[in-house]
C-alpha cells in the first residue's frame, strides 16, 4: 500500500483545516486534513481498554451533550476528546452550512465494508482515533465500469499498490453518490478480523441536504 499520494487532482491533502472546504470542488471527491493527534494519547489509551458505541443525533449542542453523558460513564478522563469531535463537528458544519447531524463513536472490531464503494449520501466525516485509517482509490485506480457492474475489488482496481489509507487521527471528507454533478470517491474500511485489530472511529453525517456554495 503506497503512502497518501498528493499528486490525485480528485484528492485535496494538506496540513490546514482549510484544505477540507476544497472538497466542494468540482474536481474534488475526497479532502484530507492531516493532523496529529497525540495530546490525545492519554485519553486514548484508556479507550483502548473498553469497547465503545455511541450515537447522536440533533444539533451540535445536542450531540455534545449526549456524547458527554455516555462517556462520563464509560470514560472517567474524556475531556480532550470530547472536544477534539466538537471541534470536528463545527469544522464538519462550516463544510455543510448545516444546523442537525448523525454521529456515531464506536469501537470496530470487523472488517466492516470490504468492498470498495461509494457512499450513499452528499457528505461523510470520518476519523479514525485508533487503529488503522479508511482505505480509499484515487482516480487513476478505479475501474469505474466494474464498480457499476457489481464486481470484486480484484476488478475495482487491477493495480493494489494504488490503494491509499488515511493516516490514524486525520479527518477525511468524504463525497458520496448524492452530490450533485460528481463522482464519487470508493472507499472500505481496513482488514482488520484476520489480525485482531480494533479501531475507534468517529463519523459523522448531516441529517438535512446540503447547503451548497453558489
Amino acid at each position: 500500500m503506497t503512502p497518501i499520494n498528493t499528486l490525485d487532482d480528485h484528492a485535496a491533502i494538506g496540513t490546514d483545516v482549510s484544505i477540507l472546504q476544497d472538497i466542494h470542488l468540482k474536481t474534488k471527491n475526497l479532502a484530507v486534513y492531516r493532523r496529529g493527534i497525540t495530546q490525545l494519547k492519554g485519553e486514548l489509551a484508556q479507550v483502548a481498554k473498553r469497547p465503545m458505541e455511541c450515537r447522536a443525533n440533533g444539533t451540535v449542542e445536542e450531540i455534545i451533550f449526549s456524547l458527554s453523558s455516555y462517556l462520563t460513564n464509560v470514560l472517567p478522563e474524556h475531556v480532550g476528546l470530547l472536544g477534539d469531535i466538537l471541534n470536528l463537528l463545527e469544522l464538519f458544519q462550516q463544510v455543510t452550512k448545516v444546523s442537525s447531524f448523525r454521529v456515531s463513536l464506536a469501537t470496530v472490531s470487523t472488517n466492516m465494508c470490504s468492498r470498495f464503494h461509494a457512499d450513499n449520501n452528499e457528505l461523510r466525516m470520518l476519523c479514525t482515533y485508533y487503529g488503522p485509517g479508511t482505505l480509499w482509490l484515487p482516480e487513476n485506480a478505479v475501474d469505474r465500469k466494474a464498480y457499476l457492474s457489481g464486481k470484486g475489488n480484484q476488478n475495482i482496481v487491477p493495480d493494489k499498490s494504488l490503494i491509499q489509507q488515511v493516516a490514524t487521527g486525520d479527518v477525511v471528507v468524504l463525497k458520496g453518490a448524492l452530490y450533485p454533478d460528481s463522482t464519487p470517491v470508493l472507499h472500505r474500511s481496513p482488514n482488520i478480523e484476520e489480525s485482531g485489530e480494533e479501531r475507534l472511529l468517529l463519523s459523522i453525517d448531516p441529517n438535512q441536504s446540503l447547503n451548497l456554495p453558489i
